[in-house]
């Protein structure tokens, strides 16, 4: 194994059954991070190799995710086996290795569960299509069709058409949200839940410390598979594709979000519940109701942890008045819940491209990022300020870009290699092709270009994540006061005895503001943090922060 020497004597992970709590978590895909064998796409053992690195960033845990044996038609969101690696990712001790490894250098192990839909290569679904009495029958959402042959609803799929596929087999059809070859499985059914509660104890059992749950409003559906209403052009937000997805044409009442999943993800609960220290973030796929299903889901102790939101995942740019309108929508319907934020992920485009943003915008949003409330997720080559990368039609692999293009260029362009060097096209990510193409761009903001600047965005990230571990109010304390003026955001975060005051300024042009009555003191200088005056008045040149706590 590489780099082994770099592993440094254990550092115990401390008993913490709250550590996930305003801790950063690093997304790994794993196609895409390191591979160690020559064939042009990431493995687990790439991700070992890694893990040091991972590590001096200072966060607390990792995110990988699918890598279960899978026919890859959505790239391991399609699983074949729940309980086994897939060959181009590794083994079994692979990921053991994973786990021991970063534990070592006190570094947690979340893997993505993708429990709504599996391949239609599983053989659980090979049994339930073989015919209408089999004993997994009832394990997926079959349907007759109407008196005309037509679907039984007008239910869509994300990745366009209808949410229905004819199977001859059983002369029914069966649902599917995503691709046709990802059926649903129907959570009405009793075994199915105690088949994914066995999945779920099969990996705590191997030592992971939580879960990233892929879709979880999408597990239940109307038993009765009314009609989805029709939503109105001005309400048509999606994240992903908003204008070209006729999926974004519905509000999808019955489709998803429904009562019953509340009931599924309590028994979850109760099962991590048997193991310390574990937590599970769920991702709420609804551009709608989003953070009203996380406060649903997140409320008390009885479901999951926190929710993954998409509100500063989306394409509108990030103003003080935007931040102020998600948290105060958050106070209103998710006050007792815990949101976990992003800014960039596998799905969606690079945030440095979507929101245009400078270099010194780029480290004024990772400074703000490190002091909101919440828990918060960093995709890789984020820390290097990578670019959506351009990749052509030829080069695609993502069915949802292909089936949209050229309107919509699917989700390749920020799932491209991470780039460790520059001195090789393949920016030591391989040792041969890619499996996608790194973008030529990328290789001057490679690690090892950016760990001999001392400048570069790569330090800042560091340094905002120790800011944020320093700090038990920027960790786990409240936040109020938020309001903006003009383009400055500020907001107060609070937990017993350390109070921080914490202002940005989100435009290209310089201002002031005055801080609060007391005796403030500046922190983040090497974040470039402002001075206070003796009147208590700062001077904000533009994208500056300050951050300053009572003394």
């Amino acid at each position: 194994m590489k780099n082994n020497a770099q592993i440094q004597p254990d550092q115990i992970l401390a008993a913490d059954p709250d550590w996930w709590r305003g801790a950063v978590i690093y997304q790994i895909y794993p196609r895409s991070f390191q591979d160690s064998n020559g064939d042009g796409i990431g493995d687990l053992l790439g991700i070992v190799q890694r893990l040091p690195y991972i590590a001096s960033l200072g966060v607390d845990a990792i995110w990988i995710s699918p890598f279960f044996t899978s026919p890859m038609k959505d790239f391991g969101y399609d699983v074949s086996d729940y309980c086994d690696i897939d060959p181009m990712f590794g083994t079994l001790d692979d990921f053991d290795l994973i786990v021991q490894t970063a534990h070592k250098l006190g570094v947690r192990v979340m893997i993505d569960l993708v429990l709504s839909h599996t391949s239609d290569q599983h053989p659980w679904f090979a049994e339930s299509r073989s015919n209408r009495e089999n004993d997994k029958a009832d394990w997926y959402v079959w349907s007759d069709p109407k008196p005309d042959g037509t679907p039984p609803n007008n239910w869509l799929s994300i990745f366009g058409g209808s949410a229905w596929q004819w199977d001859p087999r059983r002369e029914q059809y069966f649902l599917h949200n995503f691709l046709s070859s990802q059926p649903d499985l129907n959570f009405h059914c009793t075994g199915v839940q105690d088949a994914l509660l066995n999945v779920t104890r099969f990996w705590l059992e191997r030592g992971v410390d939580g879960y990233r749950l892929d879709t979880i409003n999408f597990y239940t559906h109307d038993k009765q598979l009314r009609d989805n209403p029709a939503l109105s052009p001005e309400r048509r937000n999606a994240t992903i594709a908003p204008s070209v997805n006729p999926y974004n044409h519905q509000e999808h009442l019955y489709s998803k979000n429904q009562p019953e999943n509340l009931d599924f993800l309590r028994r979850f609960r109760s099962l991590l519940n048997e193991y310390p220290d574990k937590a599970a973030v769920g991702e709420v796929g609804d551009a709608q109701l989003g953070l009203e299903i996380l406060g649903q889901y997140t409320a008390g102790n009885d479901f999951v942890h926190m929710c993954y939101a998409f509100e500063f995942l989306a394409q509108a740019p990030l103003t003080a008045e935007r931040v102020i309108e998600v948290f105060d929508q958050v106070d209103r319907v998710a006050a007792d819940g815990w949101a976990c934020w992003a800014f960039s992920n596998h799905d969606v485009m690079r945030h440095v491209s979507r929101w245009n943003l400078s270099a010194e915008a780029q480290r004024l949003f990772t400074t703000l990022l490190m002091c909101l409330r919440g828990t918060v997720c960093l995709y890789q080559g984020e820390e290097l300020g990578l670019t959506e990368a351009d990749v052509a039609f030829e080069d695609l692999q993502d069915p949802y870009g292909i089936e949209f293009w050229p309107q919509f260029k699917g989700r390749d362009g920020c799932r491209t290699p991470m780039t460790w060097e520059a001195s090789n096209g393949n920016a030591g990510f391989s040792s041969s092709k890619p499996w996608l193409p790194v973008s030529a761009e990328h290789l001057g903001r490679a690690v090892a270009v950016q760990e001999q600047e001392a400048g570069a965005i790569l330090h800042h990230y560091r340094r905002a994540i120790v800011l944020r571990k320093s700090s038990p109010a920027l960790a786990k304390g409240a936040l109020t006061n938020m309001q903006a003026a003009g383009d400055v955001l500020s907001f107060t975060r609070t937990l017993d005895n350390d109070k921080l005051f914490c202002a940005f300024n989100l435009s290209d042009e310089p201002t002031q503001i005055a801080l609060p009555l007391g005796n403030w003191q500046p922190v983040g200088a090497d974040l470039g943090g402002a001075e206070i005056s003796t009147e208590n008045i700062v001077e904000l040149a533009p994208w500056q922060p300050c951050m300053a706590r009572l003394t």
